[in-house]
């Protein structure tokens, strides 16, 4: 039987052949994994990728347990990872350090966050993690970075809006993040295929406060593809710094619920963490495993019609809502 292989497929597949890392290795297959066509006459050549999976990722582990650990792996943490990405001297570090407590170098010269650095941001009463990212250049990405990248939650593109270049840093941040296939039209996003679409990417257009940037700022809305976001900010004149803490919330998709048990008040001290569009059936999930098949009702408290209102298992529910699960 012949395999038809589409071209999402031998695309995937020639990104494999190019691939130098093996975190880009692993992405490639996993990729032609996802989109190859499921059928007899594939059997034998999804076997093999398989095969070669599971080769890579041993291979990545005893690189980790002889410490030769890939130095761009940052542990995620908290109720999501945002992973920044510019070009030297764009304001990454800067709003790392405005928004977390980590000590950052933010300095006039380029190339002086040389490692990831990681950073907790507080939003409300969750943490988000922010990581900076070595920069990018018109040239080249740093190598081994599209995995942290790939894996993240979400991607902030940092822009230097009083600089005349910046519509070549955003053309160019998102031309690499392309190459590398870590940034997808909502079609190529099969299951299991990792990477992003623009609405899981915001662009922070920082230095608002400097000369010629309200101009700049005013051309680069014209370029900017409409499915991404961007949020004017500074950090030195903190301009919009609280308007991009809720906006990196937002641009993680989650929401927030609190539980109650029958009878007391409810716990609003630490959330369940969810995906947006999450039923009432993923948060007993959430609490524990063997909820939903012994969930009976649940009560909500929040985007109900009124307080207390019984729903069923299919209900969606909001950021900040309060349920009650009788099982």
């Amino acid at each position: 039987m012949p395999a038809n292989l589409t071209p999402q497929y031998l695309e995937a597949e020639q990104a494999f052949k190019e691939a130098k890392t093996t975190a880009e290795k692993i992405a490639a297959l996993e990729e032609m994994l996802a989109v190859i066509p499921k059928h007899k006459g594939t059997e034998k050549l999804q076997a093999d990728i398989k095969r070669r999976l599971s080769k890579l990722r041993e291979e990545g582990e005893r690189k980790a347990k002889t410490g030769r650990q890939d130095p761009f792996l940052i542990e995620r943490h908290g109720a999501g990872q945002v992973v920044l990405v510019g070009f030297p001297n764009s304001g990454k570090s800067a709003i790392v350090g405005a928004l977390t407590r980590a000590k950052v170098t933010v300095a006039e010269y380029p190339f002086s966050t040389a490692l990831p650095l990681a950073g907790m941001m507080q939003f409300e009463d969750i943490w988000i993690q922010l990581v900076d990212m070595p920069p990018v250049t018109e040239e080249e990405m740093p190598a081994g970075m599209s995995g942290a990248l790939r894996n993240a939650d979400a991607l902030l593109i940092v822009v230097d809006v009083s600089s005349d270049d910046c519509l070549d840093q955003l053309e160019g941040v998102l031309r690499h993040l392309r190459e590398k296939r870590i940034l997808r039209d909502d079609c190529e996003m099969a299951a299991g295929v990792r990477g992003h679409t623009l609405t899981g990417c915001m662009v922070a257009a920082t230095k608002i406060d400097l000369p010629r940037s309200r101009d700049n700022l005013e051309i680069l809305k014209e370029y900017v593809p409409p499915a991404l976001e961007m949020v004017p900010v500074s950090v030195a004149s903190r301009e919009n710094v609280e308007t991009l803490r809720r906006r990196v919330f937002d641009l993680l998709g989650i929401i927030r619920i609190y539980t109650k048990v029958p009878g007391k008040p409810p716990d609003m001290g630490q959330p369940f963490v969810l995906k947006r569009g999450s039923s009432v059936v993923d948060m007993a999930a959430a609490v524990h495993r063997d909820f939903p098949s012994k969930l009976k009702s649940a009560r909500i408290w929040g985007s109900a019609r009124f307080d207390g209102q019984s729903v069923p298992r299919d209900y969606i529910l909001h950021d900040r809502d309060i349920v009650e699960l009788h099982v």
